[in-house]
């Protein structure tokens, strides 16, 4: 029905305008009567084995990557998809309108999405606020994605990332250290040894104070070379950081079926989707062969169960979606679940 039916209808629009109705029509839908049960039902999952991994237990590998619910307005009806985690944000210290519009796009002969949002979103206290007047599923893992304001200077950069881990310190499972966006000016600078440094010492100086400490994710791009990764991963492990989730958005536009002219008009942002399927793995496969243990999640072109499953191969410990939500539907984490299933009851 969503391949057939309804995203077409959804493609009609504005990929930014389709994103907001299509969560406000599921948020309003939930709210009658009988549909979160009827809802529950239709995306029951397969038995799953939970995953245990940063002291968490996560129902099942799949998760909602950041970027689909910004301001975690949807985490109660996103929750009835069957996500084990939800990861909510870019959040920064205080709101932004991000980027001018259109800023968001579909490449449908690729199955990808090119963005350049720019970190839109409330602000940390919107998003405090709105945490605290309504819990949590209580076996939904929620991971919070922090990152600076557009007009901080990348030298103060880490005041931002210190206040939005502070002030929402309370609601979150984990914390996600967002330095790998293309969308920030300056922002993936964060990944150079000196300013990685600062940042993440101040993050877990901070965490060790505080009665209950979190875990923290720091998030990679995909387009870091073989150096850079090496570098960023022992950084991460000297700070005692507890994972990584590889990886963002890529700037490569190499190997696309839309054509060149298309693409060219769009203009910068990061691709997602399909296309990113291939970078992603090689970049997980080799940060979890450099040297040091450090649990990963996998993120990147996952559109079906057997994409899911080649994220596990390479290395990851959980899978999070986003562009395949967009274009195969919400049945997608049941499909996904369902292959991992396959593959742990597969002989040998």
């Amino acid at each position: 029905m969503w391949k057939v039916l309804i995203r077409p209808v959804l493609f009609l629009l504005d990929a930014e305008t389709a994103h907001h109705f299509t969560l406000g029509l599921f948020k309003w839908i939930c709210r009658i009567p009988g549909c979160r049960r009827l809802i529950k039902v239709l995306f029951a999952l397969p038995e799953q084995q939970a995953v245990e991994v940063f002291g968490l237990k996560f129902k099942n590998p799949v998760g909602l990557a950041a970027g689909l619910d910004k301001d975690g307005k949807y985490l109660h009806e996103l929750y009835l998809l069957g996500f084990s985690h939800i990861e909510i944000g870019t959040v920064t210290p205080r709101p932004q309108t991000g980027n001018p519009r259109p800023r968001l796009f579909r490449l449908p002969k690729d199955q990808a999405l090119i963005n350049r949002m720019g970190f839109n979103n409330l602000g940390a206290d919107a998003m405090a606020q709105r945490l605290r007047s309504r819990n949590k599923p209580p076996d939904l893992i929620l991971g919070i994605n922090i990152g600076k304001n557009k007009d901080t200077p990348l030298e103060q950069a880490t005041a931002d990332y210190l206040a939005c881990f502070e002030k929402l310190h309370p609601y979150a499972d984990y914390f996600t250290v967002n330095i790998s966006s293309p969308n920030t000016p300056g922002l993936r600078g964060l990944q150079d040894k000196a300013p990685l440094n600062e940042l993440l010492g101040a993050i877990m100086k901070a965490n060790k104070n505080l009665a209950q400490p979190k875990p923290v994710l720091v998030k990679l791009a995909p387009d870091l070379d073989d150096a850079q990764l090496a570098e960023a991963k022992e950084i991460i492990l000297s700070h005692g950081i507890d994972g990584i989730i590889m990886g963002n958005t890529t700037l490569d536009r190499s190997g696309l079926r839309t054509e060149p002219e298309r693409i060219e008009k769009i203009g910068a942002g990061g691709l997602s989707g399909l296309p990113l399927l291939k970078k992603s793995n090689e970049r997980l496969s080799a940060l979890t062969g450099l040297p040091g243990k450090i649990p990963v999640i996998g993120v990147g072109g996952i559109m079906n169960g057997a994409d899911g499953r080649s994220k596990l191969r390479e290395g990851a410990v959980l899978v999070q979606v986003y562009s395949g939500f967009i274009y195969e539907g919400p049945g997608l984490v049941r499909q996904i679940c369902a292959a991992l299933n396959r593959q742990t009851d597969a002989p040998g």
